[in-house]
């Protein structure tokens, strides 16, 4: 997963917001029974501490997981330069921790509606474990060349992607008040590119390319699994994905960086376990997170905890591991900023008004259901009426 922690989040973040669905089901129950009494409400501060918790454990697991991945491929830091290595290390752990969660403790149940026959993971699976390999790929790559900072500023191009694949796909509708904030956004990283001081031409492309292919693999996502009715959790994607995705890397570890493993000088070549060992935990932590960040708030949140985080970063970037950070840089991507900002406030009101209609749907069935029920005991009543 390494430094690409938090895409690799993503996916199934959107499908592990469908674990509260067995308290709204409890709740109904309650509801309408007349015998038993109301269920206390929650302490809305108990939530709120709660989100904030789920927030923050999120927030230093990412921050962490990049913040690592950084130290170890960066020449001037542990200077281990083998993208693909570590990314194969990363999964290869969390398959092999995702097996026994599923397999041996049981900790999550495996889909059942649809089931994942060999057809369906095969049409879907495959596809998605080869863009997430690629995505890993590129973004650990492009830390090797582009300072922690530049590259989050690089990472606000990710909704821009997404809508763009969207509305090419046909999962979402042109509007063109969106394709208005997406080139905000687009004009915010272009500047901030303009005024990177360490501005790496290959480094970019990496990280240009790796959002292209995360973007990819989201809209995937939604065509292949969701819309077949398949909501995986962060640990049954990575039951299934991680394997599927460490077969792909296997190709160009093969071609590229097997050489110069054989190459390097002995210690070099060799990953120290304890370093490789709590990376991979971190970034396996971080998937955990994950799924109680969504499952518990939404996934909007980890949408604007993510921009936190960012800034986090590029100031850890700035202070600690002394990258250079231009003012034009934090221009741009202020500007950037703005327009990610607008862009989830425009989902939140989204979300309001389906769950609005949602309401308003259901309020119109319970009225027609109530309407027809009375029209069927006007005719029993007269009926009984005649018969007196």
């Amino acid at each position: 997963m390494g430094a690409a922690g938090d895409n690799a989040a993503k996916a199934p973040a959107a499908a592990a917001g469908s674990n509260g669905k067995g308290t709204a089901a409890s709740m109904d129950v309650v509801s309408s029974s007349s015998s038993s009494s109301p269920a206390p409400a929650p302490s809305v501060l108990k939530s709120v501490l709660l989100s904030y918790t789920y927030v923050s454990v999120w927030i230093t697991l990412s921050f962490s997981v990049i913040v690592y991945n950084k130290y170890i491929l960066d020449p001037k830091m542990y200077n281990w330069p083998f993208p693909i290595s570590l990314t194969m290390i990363h999964m290869a752990f969390c398959a092999s921790l995702a097996v026994v969660l599923v397999r041996v403790l049981r900790v999550v149940a495996m889909p059942a509606s649809p089931p994942m026959t060999p057809s369906l993971y095969a049409a879907s699976v495959v596809p998605i474990g080869a863009l997430y390999a690629l995505s890993l790929w590129f973004s650990n790559s492009a830390y090797i060349y582009l300072s922690v900072s530049f590259i989050q500023m690089l990472k606000a191009l990710m909704p821009v992607a997404v809508y763009s694949l969207a509305v090419a796909f046909r999962t979402d509708s042109f509007r063109r008040a969106s394709m208005l904030n997406m080139l905000g956004i687009s004009a915010g990283v272009a500047v901030a590119a303009y005024g990177e001081a360490r501005f790496d031409a290959f480094g970019v492309m990496l990280q240009l390319a790796a959002v292209a292919a995360e973007a990819t693999r989201l809209v995937l996502i939604q065509i292949l699994l969701t819309s077949k009715g398949m909501s995986l959790n962060p640990i049954t994607s990575l039951y299934y994905i991680a394997p599927c995705c460490l077969v792909f890397l296997t190709l160009p570890w093969y071609f590229v960086e097997l050489p110069r493993l054989r190459a390097a000088a002995g210690a070099a070549a060799r990953p120290d376990v304890f370093v490789f060992g709590t990376n991979s935990l971190c970034a396996f932590a971080l998937n955990l997170a994950v799924f109680l960040l969504v499952g518990k708030t939404s996934a909007l949140t980890m949408n604007v905890a993510g921009v936190v985080k960012d800034w986090l970063l590029i100031a850890f970037s700035w202070t600690v591991i002394k990258d250079t950070v231009t003012p034009v840089n934090l221009v741009g991507y202020g500007i950037a900023f703005l327009g990610v900002a607008y862009y989830n406030h425009a989902k939140l009101q989204g979300l309001k008004a389906r769950e609005a209609e949602r309401r308003a749907a259901s309020m119109a069935t319970a009225k027609d259901g109530d309407a027809e029920a009375g029209a069927r005991l006007l005719p029993e009543k007269d009926a009984g009426e005649q018969k007196n």
